[in-house]
């Protein structure tokens, strides 16, 4: 994850943190992401907010090399065991304002459920975009606006979902093209410690780096 306040949430977590994401949303949101990236084997992809590895696991399964960045050691530290060939992912410790690596670089950009944990949404977008390659993919899978403040105030969520309309401007602002907000289909199913149940609506967003003329 990218969590901002919460690292040290993020932190505790640590092996954990698969348990959890099963209770969260299923692998269908993966498979969503990685179909919308359209991206092919001996393509490189970026992973934000990789934290354990659930969009990488997918990326290299399909042939594709990572660069899994999160801003938390621990949890790249569980990611780097499951995927000891430094070959197939290469982690790197860096957050959603200044992703480290190089203008134009890799093919495609993916981050699942981090949007709502950074500070301003739209300069993730940018950053998420500057490192694509013309011609390549910005993928983010995340929440649709809810009211539920538990995930605020317990798993430290800096946004209570997003308007679509919102994304699909910050998309475009940050120059890319062809830009969707789709629905997902599957929901994203949390429960509060005094047991109240959120079920939120899960969003897949788009876009398309210009090519170079």
């Amino acid at each position: 994850m990218i969590p901002g306040d919460g690292s040290a949430y993020f932190d505790a977590l640590g092996g954990e943190w698969d348990r959890l994401r099963e209770n969260f949303y299923p692998d269908e949101v993966r498979d969503r992401a990685i179909e919308v990236a359209g991206v092919g084997p001996d393509r490189v992809a970026v992973d934000l907010g990789a934290g354990t590895g659930f969009l990488t696991r997918g990326l290299v399964e399909r042939g594709l090399r990572v660069i899994a960045v999160d801003s938390s050691q621990v949890m790249l530290d569980a990611l780097r065991e499951r995927f000891p060939d430094r070959g197939l992912v290469d982690c790197r410790v860096g957050d959603a304002n200044r992703i480290p690596v190089t203008d134009g670089a890799v093919d495609a950009s993916l981050a699942n459920m981090v949007l709502h944990h950074v500070e301003v949404p739209a300069r993730m977008i940018r950053e998420m975009a500057r490192i694509i390659r013309p011609g390549g993919r910005v993928v983010v899978t995340d929440l649709d606006t809810h009211e539920h403040e538990f995930l605020r105030t317990e798993q430290h969520d800096r946004w209570m979902g997003f308007e679509r309309d919102d994304v699909r401007r910050w998309f475009r602002e940050a120059g890319l093209t062809d830009v969707t907000v789709e629905d997902l289909g599957p929901q994203c199913l949390a429960t509060s410690c005094d047991d109240h149940a959120a079920v939120v609506g899960i969003f897949v967003a788009s876009g398309t780096t210009p090519l170079s003329i």
